[in-house]
């Protein structure tokens, strides 16, 4: 009797340590972008709100501007949990997160009022949800604007103007197959190594959304920029696995419902920054072509669109984000 209510005790005392929270940490957070830009001001407020909810217990410090390494990096340590919590674009996350994929396919949402309803419901829950079996939890979706093509050369204004340009893209498998169907010469390169490659001719172009072309000073070497918004892949806020199931129900409750408040004020900190990044490109001369028709650009990548969703699970989720409204 006596053993067995030993061993009652032991088991009770090890339920109690499994409910306590995780000792008081600070959590590394990685973000390329810099210390002014939307997705650091909305992980500073993350920040704020766990502090503030888990009585200043739980701490984030915030690594901006490419500190901890380029996007890919990042994300290797965050899978292995050197990273606590990383924000980047779901385009490197595509090769190794079929979902994730189907987020960055070209011309895949009809506007940025499409793409929020897809992030904001079931469709973007369960895009989350899919990023655990590969090392992440999927907290919330950051925006990241329509992605357009510029560069030094000319104006685009049919795709057959982007035949020998060589265009940087994101280091992922289907955004160098995309540019290369449009023509262009895709050259795979980190973030940070745009600015130097314009300037000293490595590469013709490059393809992001407003503020990043504006505040990277990109617009300063590649003064033509053609509103093709070819993609509108997403910013996402992942932790790392390990990080994750060392904190408790109601922790995890805390820091989700702190990420999906910091979306929603980064959302709109976002839209002013692209209007202001905008007119500050139009009034140093910036040649903008607005396309009218975008249907050949459509054409040459529909083989891409229709190979990366044949699976049939993936071509289910395609069908459900066209389906949203």
């Amino acid at each position: 009797m006596e053993r067995w209510l030993s061993r009652l005790a032991a088991a009770a005392m090890l339920a109690v340590l499994a409910m306590a929270p995780v000792a008081a940490r600070e959590f590394r957070v990685a973000d390329t972008q810099p210390a002014d830009y939307p997705t650091v001001k909305a992980l500073e407020l993350m920040g704020r709100l766990i502090t503030e909810r888990t009585s200043g217990r739980h701490t984030l410090r915030i690594f901006h501007s490419r500190q901890l390494g380029e996007e890919k990096e990042t994300i290797e340590q965050t899978r292995i949990g050197a990273i606590d919590i990383n924000r980047t674009n779901v385009a490197p996350l595509a090769s190794f997160i079929p979902e994730a994929n189907i987020l960055a396919l070209p011309f895949l949402f009809r506007s940025v009022d499409h793409l929020h309803a897809v992030l904001d419901g079931p469709v973007g829950d369960d895009i989350l949800a899919s990023f655990e079996r590969y090392g992440l939890i999927g907290l919330a979706f950051y925006d990241s604007g329509a992605r357009s093509i510029y560069n030094s050369s000319r104006p685009i204004r049919r795709v057959e103007d982007l035949k020998g340009l060589r265009i940087r893209v994101q280091q992922s498998d289907m955004m160098v197959e995309m540019m290369r169907a449009l023509g262009a010469e895709p050259v795979a390169l980190p973030y940070g190594q745009v600015t130097v490659s314009l300037t000293t001719g490595l590469i013709h172009g490059a393809e992001n959304n407003w503020p990043s072309y504006v505040t990277t000073d990109h617009f300063r070497a590649a003064r033509h920029i053609t509103l093709t918004e070819h993609t509108m892949s997403p910013e996402v806020l992942v932790v790392s696995k390990k990080c994750w199931e060392e904190l408790t129900a109601e922790e995890q409750a805390i820091f989700r419902a702190a990420a999906r408040e910091s979306a929603l004020a980064m959302r709109s900190e976002w839209q002013k920054l692209e209007a202001t990044s905008r007119r500050e490109a139009e009034a140093q001369g910036v040649s903008v072509v607005t396309l009218q028709d975008r249907s050949g650009f459509e054409a040459a990548v529909r083989p891409i669109v229709e190979r990366y969703a044949s699976e049939p699970s993936l071509a289910a989720l395609v069908a459900r984000i066209r389906q949203a409204r």
